[in-house]
């Protein structure tokens, strides 16, 4: 059982070809969706125990199937050459903790704007609910650090999206697209509330627990079934 584990999970093989593929195309479409400038963020996918993450420094469109990097949970390279992300500690944090299967981390201009300013992002909007209710801040550290880790983690608490102070965003789900897409959510409300905001003499109204808990109710039937 062992073995197959590691054999699925190696370096050249199918479910790690695809994953490392998909890792690539995400990461590239957060720079095409202006989530991220240059180098900055970072993107990981779990493969049972392995975890490809992208490397520290390396422009996403250079990233070639040669260029697969895989690590432990404990962190230990597995395969690949390059050096892991700055922000592996976070990744490695949010895996050992939860039952996530890809992370999305970002410097999204709105959404890091909003962390300078509140300590968590009100309910703006319903979709609140879609990212396990308000998403808080978590305390600014510096990056690559355990400290920033147990920040974001202590943040995501009942949530799979926190904002990183002065820094972006965090965001975990089952699958690659749908960590893109909550992080393209969180992105999109952080825009919503800064214009609201900016309105002078007005204040945006903000949604209930309990509306927000009755939104997360009927999510949990949204889409095509099967």
């Amino acid at each position: 059982m062992t073995e197959q584990r590691h054999t699925d999970s190696g370096p050249g093989s199918a479910a790690v070809t695809r994953a490392w593929d998909d890792l690539v195309a995400t990461a590239r479409r957060t720079v095409t969706d202006g989530l991220v400038v240059g180098t900055s963020g970072n993107v990981s996918v779990r493969v049972g125990d392995t975890v490809l993450v992208t490397p520290s420094g390396v422009a996403y469109d250079r990233l070639r199937p040669a260029d697969v990097l895989g690590v432990g949970l404990d962190g230990e390279r597995l395969f690949g050459t390059l050096v892991p992300t700055s922000e592996l500690p976070m990744h490695l944090a949010i895996y050992r903790a939860t039952d996530a299967r890809a992370v999305v981390h970002t410097h999204a201009v709105h959404a890091t704007a909003v962390s300078t300013l509140v300590p968590e992002l009100p309910a703006v909007h319903y979709m609140t609910a879609a990212l396990g209710g308000t998403v808080r801040v978590a305390p600014y550290a510096l990056y690559g650090t355990d400290e920033l880790a147990e920040n974001m983690l202590h943040a995501l608490r009942d949530r799979n999206a926190c904002l990183l102070q002065n820094h972006g965003t965090v965001v975990y789900g089952d699958t690659l697209a749908q960590a893109f897409d909550r992080t393209a959510q969180l992105e999109w409300m952080c825009r919503l509330w800064l214009t609201a905001t900016s309105v002078p003499g007005h204040a945006p109204t903000i949604l209930t627990a309990a509306q927000v808990r009755e939104t997360g109710e009927k999510l949990k039937g949204y889409g095509q079934p099967g």
